[in-house]
């Protein structure tokens, strides 16, 4: 149990009614989960608002309520505390809870639009090998060391950050690598952890759907680098047109990292194949696993972060060439027929368009490339007929299908990207709605030495329609449908 006012300080009260001088349980925000001498936070969502809730969080026994409006009966025995903002303070709250467990370890966020798992990832698998025990808090999952907890958040909750940021803590873990999203920073949900430093990868067109503008998506992006203390790194791509803009306010270290313009960490790209590159960082060649233009920016932000956390850079050189590709992230496999299936997570114009820029290049001309791409349902529109265009005229084939249509109509989604194809290109696109017949139907228009691109989904194991999950894995579905071919 903790004392009230100790999980307070650094809270913003604006009202206080009742006692602050009491032992509480646990900290809340769904009402649901509350038991007796709980705090419950009253947190207004994009679905529901806490403060409907706050009379049965009081009934299932919560000893204090945390709100942005008090209710119109206060209960005697329960403290009420008014805020201006649930989020800022659940955040603060959840931190003093787990008594402030970023402070104890190395704690190193990742934001942009691309390349925050496999930046994330491949820290965490880097620091790995180099003999640390390190955390990871991705979409993918969330490591405490060894041990595995899965996700379902680009950024989970702060209850659940400061939870498994305290198990790190008691597992003597020394570096935490976190995908820190838009959504996530909007929602305050990194307020309140002590960060060592941040990196910057890309800023390109997504979740439009959530924030106002472009603007506003990259201005929030750019708050995790605002907040960041004297003490900390803040680590950016200088080819990007925003990453000068993540620097503008910090008081951090500013450290960048390019392909193309001059930085503190730079790389060139010597030889591209299907089965790797060769890279030149500071001077040293090395061959990475990893290909594509957009795999050597993750590269050599995963070399600058290494560096600035004290690993040797030799070390380090060594350590990246043995690195292997995150789940869903251009994970392939050639066929018996020597097709070759790509799976990318790629659900962006800019992704899409950096993957099948890798694909055109790494061809001889004689091949085929036939993609399979949808667009989620609720979410943003407008890079719908953005997607489609980019498939219709950077593919021989596409086949647009359904990428979890949650409450939308996948036919209308499919439309919406139809849109975009252009005239010249609308005898190469397919419509399919059935995700596993569109994934059948590009094997079987395939021919040997051509090429299959999944995209859009990567490591999801799902496909959700109308608040249905169905078992659904995009790598498993393409290698069934190839195998059975090669029958």
């Amino acid at each position: 149990m903790k004392l009230l006012k100790d999980i307070l300080y650094g809270v913003s009260l604006s009202a206080v009614s009742g006692d602050t001088n009491v032992m509480i349980n646990n900290v809340h925000f769904d009402s649901r989960q509350v038991e007796m001498d709980d705090v419950f936070v009253a947190v207004r969502g994009t679905l529901t608002d806490g403060h409907k809730y706050i009379q049965k969080a009081v009934e299932l026994g919560a000893k204090a309520v945390v709100c942005e409006e008090l209710p119109d009966i206060l209960v005697n025995g329960v403290t009420y505390l008014k805020v201006v903002d649930s989020n800022s303070a659940l955040a603060v709250l959840a931190s003093n809870f787990y008594d402030n467990p970023s402070k104890n370890l190395k704690l190193v966020g990742i934001t942009g639009t691309n390349g925050k798992t496999t930046v994330s990832t491949l820290l965490y698998n880097l620091f790995k090998k180099a003999g640390y025990k390190v955390g990871l808090i991705s979409t993918i999952k969330i490591m405490v060391d060894k041990k595995e907890y899965k996700t379902n958040h680009t950024t989970p909750d702060v209850l659940t950050i400061n939870q498994r940021l305290s198990q790190m803590n008691e597992d003597g873990v020394e570096f935490c690598f976190m995908e820190v999203s838009s959504h996530g920073i909007h929602q305050k949900r990194s307020e309140g952890l002590h960060f060592a430093g941040a990196i910057f990868t890309n800023l390109s067109h997504d979740h439009l759907d959530y924030h106002k503008n472009f603007a506003e998506y990259r201005d929030i992006k750019k708050k995790l680098f605002d907040a960041l203390p004297k003490s900390a790194f803040a680590l950016t791509n200088l080819d990007d047109k925003n990453g000068k803009v993540m620097l503008q306010n910090t008081k951090a270290r500013k450290q960048s990292y390019a392909l193309k313009t001059y930085a503190d960490y730079r790389a060139q790209i010597l030889e591209k194949q299907f089965n790797g590159q060769l890279l030149k960082i500071d001077d040293n060649e090395l061959w990475s696993k990893l290909i594509g233009d957009f795999n050597a920016y993750n590269l050599l932000a995963i070399y600058a972060t290494a560096d600035l956390l004290g690993l040797e850079k030799m070390e380090t050189l060594k350590l990246i060439s043995e690195l292997e590709n995150v789940d869903g992230r251009f994970q392939y496999f050639i066929s018996k027929e020597k097709i070759t299936a790509i799976v990318d997570y790629a659900h962006t114009p800019d992704a899409l368009k950096n993957v099948l820029v890798t694909i055109n290049a790494l061809r001889t001309g004689n091949e085929n490339v036939i993609t399979v791409v949808g667009c989620g349902g609720d979410r943003d529109k407008s890079k719908r007929p953005v997607m489609g265009h980019i498939a219709s005229e950077m593919s021989n084939q596409a086949i647009f299908t359904s990428d979890n249509p949650r409450t939308e109509s996948p036919t209308t989604i499919i439309e919406e990207m139809e849109a975009g194809v252009e005239p010249q290109n609308t005898r190469k696109v397919l419509s399919i709605e059935n995700r596993k017949q569109a994934i059948k139907t590009a094997c079987k228009l395939a021919l040997a030495n051509d090429i299959i691109l999944v995209a859009g989904k990567g490591h999801e194991t799902y496909q959700e329609t109308d608040g249905v999950r169905v078992d659904f894995d995009d790598f498993k579905e393409v290698k069934a449908a190839l195998a059975e071919l090669d029958k």
